[in-house]
């Protein structure tokens, strides 16, 4: 179920960006690390989920809470000439990392475990 709203957000997307305008190099920054920050908490939410401690009100916030930090850091990076939002950049891309091995490991398990269970029904009825 999540595999599909996943699918389907990201042809949306794809639709809305073909056709969206160009955004000034101006605000690119900004909206660069605040899709990373939001992107992260998705992969984080996913990762709650497999570990059944997801909670709404927590994703929530999250969401719109990284986004706002790291648009933030970015205005305060600009006014001090110095690129701090490339430090907002490395800890979200890592945090994403993370999340993205616990939902790898989480479906190659449950992957492997099928494959084991499909062989020992064959033995079985040998």
């Amino acid at each position: 179920m999540v595999f599909i709203a996943i699918v389907i957000g990201c042809l949306i997307g794809i639709l809305l960006g073909i056709n969206a305008p160009m955004i000034s190099y101006t605000y690119s920054s900004y909206l660069a690390i605040a899709v990373i920050a939001a992107l992260d908490t998705v992969f984080g939410g996913i990762a709650s989920v497999i570990n059944k401690k997801f909670d709404l009100k927590i994703f929530i916030s999250g969401f719109f809470g990284n986004a706002i930090l790291a648009i933030l850091l970015t205005m305060l990076g600009e006014k001090l000439n110095v690129d701090i939002y490339l430090a907002a950049i490395v800890v979200f891309v890592w945090r994403m990392f993370l999340n993205l091995g616990t939902i790898r490991r989480y479906y190659v398990e449950k992957w492997t475990s099928k494959i084991s269970k499909s062989k020992e029904n064959k033995q079985d009825s040998k």
